[in-house]
């Protein structure tokens, strides 16, 4: 199973379609946004090419691949634009492996604040606009960073896991950073 992973789009189409190819060519079954899906946020700049009703034009089209999460900038209003659910706080994933994936935004749960994971389980988050891919004691913990407004100096980038990786990548191809997830 191949999963693509986004986070943070704040309503930038021009992101957003970047993002969407980059989906398309990674050849992933499911696309996972983890929230902050069309609103920027009062906290955030107004993005380059914000357009949220586009931005929910485009995703509507992959919706029957789509499992998403709400972020803390996600509301009811935002949902009504949108043609798969992603309202819920977190869900989870369970891979053929047995291994589980909590998925939520990261403002609520996070790698320091989480249910109880068990040896080898992955939470993946958003919310700090920053890649992480690594070993957080007996688990893992990733996220993708952002894909229009990265911070720390990182690059624009998104998430995949493929076979036992891993990988935040950035639009360029770069790999940014990347765990192997041991047995």
């Amino acid at each position: 199973m191949k999963l693509f992973f986004a986070s943070d789009l704040h309503g930038c189409a021009e992101s957003t379609r970047t993002m969407l190819a980059a989906f398309e060519q990674s050849g992933a079954e499911h696309l996972v946004l983890l929230g902050d899906v069309l609103n920027h946020g009062p906290r955030n700049a107004l993005p380059a090419g914000y357009a949220p009703i586009e931005v929910a034009e485009q995703l509507n089209q992959y919706a029957d691949r789509i499992l998403a999460v709400r972020g803390n900038c996600d509301s009811d209003v935002d949902q009504m634009l949108l043609d798969f659910p992603m309202m819920a706080d977190y869900n989870w994933v369970l891979l053929p492996t047995g291994r589980r994936l909590f998925l939520t935004h990261g403002h609520l749960y996070h790698a320091d604040k989480h249910p109880r994971l068990r040896q080898g389980d992955v939470i993946v988050s958003g919310h700090t606009h920053l890649p992480v891919a690594q070993a957080h004691g007996d688990y893992f913990a990733f996220n993708p960073g952002s894909t229009t407004i990265p911070r720390g100096e990182h690059q624009a980038s998104y998430g995949l896991l493929e076979d036992k990786t891993l990988s935040v990548m950035s639009f360029t191809g770069e790999t940014l950073c990347s765990v192997v997830l041991s047995d």
